[in-house]
């Protein structure tokens, strides 16, 4: 090389390059691989495999039988899986084209795994198969958990195979589990106080686990030392792998009864497949713009609004997902959701809901594309704490199924049934301490599958149905869960009344609960959820969306001694516990539901309730029938059946009169008209250029999302700010803690200024 300017040989070439893979300095998440959701495009080897015959009942053979092995590894990992999400379905199978495109999971479990799962793969293939210090080898073995390498967030944890055929490199397979603790900041996996990316626990890129069929027992042992459960760890981590084992031998014996080309291209197919008949099903759908607005009450530390639009346009066999202007990230807040998990909830409502029939694969999102603002709470930076990512997930989830009920409403040709959006928030406590048994545990209570479903078009929704994430997963027997953790649930799973979407169909109702620890020297529970100030989901054409409910807590008496001495003090009602109040000397307190976690004296008392289903259509066309059926069962009040659903009846045989109930409700309908106003007048008083100064506001505001409202801390206090995304400054807001200390200082130096001046 004689100057600058110069082209290096190619010998020259070859050692500037081995040179700069050498001196990589960390190899971060790749962008490149992180925003591609869609499965690659034909490799030469395949092009030439398709362009000869094919045996359509070799590729339909590959097909069952890889499924079939999928939903059989799921089963082995239900029933022999240490964590609470294993027991109750938060896993799945998969398996992958040789290049990392999922083209099946398993037919139970987390559908929305199927659009994340890709991602830790495609680095494998792309950083450690040429890597001297790594390869990829038969009986080699990946684990992986970062949220920001692929994965829905980081308490899931995968076990990632290669499958060699006759030395060749023909298909990858992976088991998933929530195991739920991970190190994080709080026990479970799950903080909802994280203040850095730092907080959030095990932050692992895929690394390998199992060398040529060998366990790593220095990097277990490096696990088992970074979390609090490290039974569980190493339990988990043999469950996901030998479940993944059974996988390859499937995969294994069906190449060796079709051939090897018969599979590869079996799993060619079943991509294009799906891809041709998304693209089908999205030309169905009448072009256009539809939009929706959704807003979060809480950076599960504070009460703010935080912003979730979604705009879906349709252009023939193309379908773009449009979330900008969305909340900005906050850099110390773990709300924030990574572009792929946030892509997950969106999957999810894909898979379970609008098109429920077809085969599980990445493909199904070849059809897509998805906009957000870079640095957004849907898209955010490498530095943002994940710690309760779900939060972004569940939005980026029910602003699409929303929208999908409306836009698929007029298709002659439907492929699931026109929904209100399903209950999407993990109403349920988290926990943390010493057992009975001397462990430390921390994990997650499985109540949180008892979500409620979204009332259908013509019939009410289900009653703490199941998760909107997984059909199939169950909410555990607490008699089960009591031999294992030392709380009780006083109240458990019992119908929350009048917690319903309201509608011509009613939500599916959720439970409420009660815990209290016993026995224990160490305890403390934790909860991640939002939706005690604004309702967490919408209604559908007119349907209510789910009530607001609040945390609550009742401290400072033994209830469990309260029960022994007084039992008639004690109900098991929500409602009448706080509103009542019981118990003598106890402190009552509500708190919105993101709570960080807090130990517990024994017989201290932590309440929620799950949440329900949006209503379908007006209230008014609800049959009065059916509103008497859900007094008579508990599940609303005589109150909401006349004020809501303006029946009237005597109240003590619960007979309607039909005359009076529809005088009442035509009456409604002409006062509905009154207070009704034309549009330009009314946007003339409503709508204003900015958010109230005193609210806590992030995201767009009106029609325009290329400008970011938001409100910063500075050394002076908070300040308003009003940018594009692109110019928007970091996002930290103080630990409340530090504010409501500050309070007390103020109040106690105004009252010593009132004290030395000798005021009264």
């Amino acid at each position: 090389m004689t100057n600058d300017r110069t082209p290096y040989s190619p010998e020259e070439q070859i050692k500037v390059d081995e040179f700069l893979a050498g001196a990589t300095l960390f190899l971060g998440p790749d962008p490149e691989i992180m925003r591609d959701h869609k499965s690659a495009a034909r490799t030469p080897l395949e092009e030439e495999l398709l362009s000869r015959p094919i045996d359509s009942d070799a590729l339909d053979k590959v097909r069952k039988r890889i499924v079939a092995g999928l939903d059989e590894a799921y089963e082995m990992m239900e029933q022999t899986g240490a964590a609470p999400g294993a027991k109750w379905g938060d896993l799945t199978s998969a398996v992958y084209s040789a290049g990392g495109d999922l083209v099946h999971i398993s037919s139970g479990g987390v559908l929305a795994f199927a659009s994340v799962l890709h991602y830790p793969v495609r680095f494998i293939n792309k950083y450690w198969a040429q890597e001297p210090s790594v390869g990829i080898h038969d009986g080699d073995a990946f684990i992986h958990n970062d949220a920001r390498y692929g994965n829905i967030h980081c308490t899931d944890q995968s076990i990632i195979i290669p499958v060699f055929h006759e030395g060749e490199l023909i298909a990858w397979v992976a088991t998933v589990v929530h195991e739920g603790e991970n190190g994080a900041k709080e026990p479970g996996g799950m903080p909802s106080s994280s203040e850095s990316a730092f907080d959030d626990g095990l932050r692992m890129p895929p690394f390998k686990i199992f060398e040529r069929g060998v366990l790593r027992r220095d990097l277990l042992t490096f696990l088992q030392n970074s979390v609090r459960e490290p039974k569980l760890q190493y339990q988990d981590l043999k469950v996901k792998y030998y479940a993944a084992l059974r996988i390859k031998e499937r995969v294994l014996a069906v190449i060796d009864e079709v051939g090897r080309d018969a599979f590869i291209v079996s799993m060619r197919k079943s991509l294009e497949d799906v891809e041709a008949e998304a693209r089908r099903r999205v030309s169905l759908i009448p072009d256009g713009t539809y939009r929706v607005n959704l807003w979060s009450d809480s950076t599960l530390r504070e009460n703010v609004l935080l912003k979730y639009p979604c705009a879906i346009t349709i252009r023939g066999d193309q379908m773009i997902i449009d979330w900008r202007g969305a909340a900005p990230q906050f850099l110390n807040r773990a709300f924030n959701s990574t572009l792929g998990t946030s892509k997950c909830g969106m999957n999810q409502g894909i898979l379970a809901f609008l098109w429920p029939d077809l085969p599980r694969g990445i493909s199904v999102m070849n059809s897509i594309e998805v906009l957000t603002d870079t640095g957004s709470c849907l898209d955010p930076t490498d530095d943002a704490p994940l710690g309760q990512s779900l939060q972004g997930a569940f939005k980026a989830f029910a602003t699409t199924q929303a929208l999908w009920s409306k836009l698929t409403f007029s298709c002659q040709e439907k492929f699931g049934a026109i929904i209100a959006p399903w209950f999407n928030q993990i109403n349920t406590f988290l926990f943390g301490g010493i057992t009975q048994h001397q462990e430390f545990v921390g994990n997650v209570c499985a109540d949180l599958n008892g979500m409620g479903g979204g009332a259908r078009a013509y019939r009410d929704g289900e009653h703490s149905m199941a998760p909107f994430f997984a059909a199939m997963a169950d909410i555990g027997e607490q008699e089960i869960i009591e031999e294992d953790v030392p709380f009780m649930q006083l109240i458990s799973k019992k119908i929350k009344r009048d917690n319903q979407g309201f509608g011509k169909f009613r939500g599916g109702m959720g439970y409420e609960m009660a815990l209290a620890a016993k026995d224990t020297p160490f305890w403390g529970f934790a909860a991640v959820s939002s939706g005690s100030k604004f309702p967490a989901t919408p209604g559908l054409f007119g349907g209510y969306g789910c009530p607001t409910l609040p945390l609550a807590k009742i401290k400072g008496v033994n209830v469990f001694e309260q029960m022994k001495n007084s039992p008639e003090n004690w109900q098991f009602d929500f409602e009448r516990l706080l509103n009542e109040q019981p118990l003598p000397g106890a402190k009552y307190s509500t708190h919105h539901m993101g709570m960080a976690l807090e130990l517990a004296n024994e017989g201290d008392i932590f309440m929620m309730c799950q949440g329900s289903g949006g209503g379908y259509g007006d209230v008014l066309e609800r049959d009065p029938a059916e509103v008497m059926a859900d007094v008579e069962a508990g599940y609303i009040s005589s109150t909401t059946a006349r004020e809501i659903y303006f029946c009237v009846f005597d109240a003590d045989t619960l007979a309607v009169d039909s005359r009076a109930t529809e005088a009442a409700r035509n009456a409604e309908r002409r006062a509905r008209l009154e207070r009704g106003r034309p549009y330009a007048e009314f946007v003339e008083d409503w709508v204003t250029e900015a958010p109230p100064q005193t609210v806590p506001y992030y995201g767009s505001w009106g029609d325009d999302n290329s400008t970011i409202h938001a409100t910063a801390w500075a050394a002076t206090g908070p300040i308003k700010l009003a940018l594009p995304m692109s110019q928007m400054p970091p996002i930290m807001l103080p630990d409340p803690k530090d504010l409501a200390i500050a309070g007390l200082q103020a109040e106690n130096e105004a009252l010593r200024a009132a004290a030395s001046r000798g005021d009264a």
